[in-house]
């Protein structure tokens, strides 16, 4: 061989690793990067976005008390999670749960891999959803829970509910074994959060006033603003979920966009049909049902499935919304349960439909990776399961944690603090002083 071909092909060999970001322990810098900044977009959507989306929401006596809550979840859930929430979640264990050879996470080191990204990034990814999904519970009962109890019931929560079901799922737990498709989050986040808040409201009992005088939010200006961040962050939470820089990646991303804006046009539009207006509180509650519906779909599906997802995100939570409030009578303070329980519920249902050979002509609508079951029949059948496990055993535990800290911390503050507001009784400080 030539001695100039001998040179080129030898620097090749030694650089090549570097332009691939990729070494021999299949270490890939490119992904790296990119779950590095999807992780950064998770923790926005938690902090400020679902606090500003919460807050504005609530009464302005009430601002205070959602701010802190949100805060302080993400700082406890990030201890618990570092301390053996990510041990028991993805360690080998069994099919219920993890093992305890990741306390502390003693055997991540700057070396250690989980695919082809730092083994310390795939935790602090994960944890970021630790972080949300408790969060999100707050909304089922804002404006009347005691600070410390709701701060004992979320890591009793976390510990209960939420690691079980994310072994389950992303962890080689049964529901993995069994087929579940669930990219993002539909069970493990939308659905234990859901039905979290909906046993909560039912245990805390209505909002002095509900169903008898308005109790309308306080600052749509900050909510809109927390949408808007939800919306962006929501790009690392389903993008992020490929744990690649890849096409799955993109197109996630895409997907989790186009729902997301026919959730917001559906929901105004029965708005317009129904009331005569469309509301600015409709249009950021459609956004986020559409982006909850797509999250566990949103790596199997194609652009014409995302807006029928959206479609049917805005339609079927804008109705169950008012059958929650309107009918059954449920002070959801803020719409959990009918926007994300409902919401992942479809969600990861219409996953097992869009992911099906089945499809024939209409394939276009979703893609099968190759990972779940051949028939349509069948994948939706292990969705069902999903839905139903999750569903059941979240309204059990946290039905029994709710009970069980009442019997040692009293969860709802009393009639006066209520009406004096959260921020002044619980925090002794106001979210505003404009005199």
């Amino acid at each position: 061989m030539h001695p100039l071909k001998i040179l080129v092909s030898s620097l090749i060999l030694f650089i090549s690793p570097t332009l691939l970001g990729q070494d021999n322990n299949a270490f890939n810098a490119a992904d790296t990067a990119w779950i590095l900044c999807c992780t950064a977009l998770v923790l926005l959507m938690t902090l400020p976005g679902l606090a500003l989306f919460y807050g504005g929401l609530v009464r302005s006596k009430n601002i205070l008390s959602v701010l802190i809550q949100c805060f302080t979840i993400a700082a406890a859930m990030s201890l618990l999670w570092l301390a053996f929430g990510y041990s028991l979640a993805f360690g080998e264990g069994n099919a219920l749960i993890g093992d305890f050879s990741q306390l502390m996470l003693a055997n991540i080191s700057v070396n250690s891999l989980s695919g082809t990204i730092p083994e310390a990034l795939f935790a602090l990814f994960q944890m970021t959803f630790a972080i949300i999904t408790p969060t999100l519970i707050i909304g089922g009962f804002a404006e009347r829970m005691r600070f410390t109890a709701m701060l004992l019931f979320s890591c009793l929560w976390l510990i209960a509910v939420y690691i079980p079901v994310t072994h389950w799922v992303w962890g080689g737990g049964w529901l993995a074994t069994i087929g579940l498709y669930d990219f993002a989050g539909g069970t493990v986040v939308h659905i234990t959060a859901g039905v979290a808040a909906l046993i909560a409201a039912l245990v805390l009992g209505p909002r002095k006033g509900f169903g008898q005088i308005a109790l309308p939010p306080h600052n749509l200006t900050m909510t809109v603003t927390g949408a808007g961040l939800l919306w962006v962050g929501w790009y690392g939470f389903n993008g992020g979920s490929a744990l690649a820089a890849n096409g799955s990646a993109a197109m996630a991303m895409l997907v989790t966009h186009i729902s997301a804006a026919a959730g917001v046009l559906t929901w105004l539009l029965i708005e317009r049909i129904k009331y005569g207006k469309p509301s600015v509180l409709g249009g950021v509650t459609g956004m986020v049902a559409g982006l909850g519906t797509i999250t566990p779909a949103s790596g199997f599906v194609g652009p014409g499935g995302a807006v029928i997802i959206g479609i049917s995100a805005g339609f079927v939570c804008f109705w169950c919304t008012l059958w929650i409030k309107q009918k059954v009578k449920i002070d959801d303070s803020l719409d959990v349960f009918p926007v994300h329980g409902v919401g992942g519920i479809l969600g990861t249902l219409l996953a097992g439909v869009f992911s099906s050979p089945d499809l024939g002509i209409f394939s276009g609508l979703g893609f099968n990776t190759g990972a779940g079951i051949s028939t349509m029949g069948g994948q939706v059948w292990a969705q069902f399961i999903g839905v139903v496990a999750t569903l059941v055993y979240t309204a059990i535990v946290s039905y029994i944690l709710l009970k069980a800290i009442n019997l040692v911390s009293p969860l709802r503050v009393d009639e006066e603090s209520e009406v004096i507001g959260l921020d002044i009784s619980e925090h002794d400080e106001r979210g505003y002083d404009l005199s």
